[in-house]
C-alpha cells in the first residue's frame, strides 16, 4: 500500500479523488468563470459543496428565491478557509486565470439532482458587479 496524490492543471473542474461517499475535485479558471464569461448560477438539490481557494482569487457569488424574485450576494474568499454551499443555494464562482481551488462533495452530486439557471442580462451585470 502506497500514498497517492493528484493533481490537475487545466480549464475547469476535475475530480480527482472519488469513493462511495465523496468526491475531491480541482477547479480551476475557465472562460465560464471569467467575469467576462459568467451567465449562469447552479445549485445541487440533495447535497452541500465545499470550496476551499488555493491559490489566485474567487468570488462566490450566491442568488436566495424571494417573493420579489432572486436576491444576490457575494463572498469574496480568502486562500486556506472551507467555505461551504448549502444545498439548494444557487451559486456560481468568478475566478480569475491564475485561480486554483479543491472542491469536495458527496459523490451522489450530479447534474441529475441539480439545476443550471441562464440569468438575464440584468442578473448578468448585477453578478458581475458584485465581483
Amino acid at each position: 500500500m502506497t500514498i497517492a496524490n493528484y493533481e490537475f492543471s487545466g480549464e475547469g473542474m476535475q475530480r480527482v479523488f472519488e469513493n462511495e461517499k465523496w468526491t475531491v475535485g480541482i477547479k480551476n479558471w475557465k472562460p465560464a468563470n471569467d467575469v467576462a464569461g459568467i451567465d449562469c448560477l447552479e445549485r445541487h438539490n440533495k447535497t452541500d459543496e465545499l470550496f476551499v481557494l488555493v491559490e489566485g482569487a474567487c468570488t462566490l457569488v450566491y442568488a436566495n428565491e424571494t417573493e420579489k424574485g432572486l436576491e444576490f450576494g457575494a463572498v469574496k474568499m480568502e486562500p486556506k478557509k472551507v467555505y461551504n454551499i448549502p444545498a439548494t443555494l444557487w451559486h456560481n464562482t468568478i475566478t480569475r486565470k491564475d485561480t486554483k481551488m479543491i472542491l469536495i462533495e458527496d459523490s451522489s452530486t450530479s447534474m441529475e439532482n441539480s439545476d443550471i439557471l441562464n440569468l438575464e442580462a440584468g442578473q448578468i451585470e448585477i453578478v458581475r458587479s458584485l465581483a
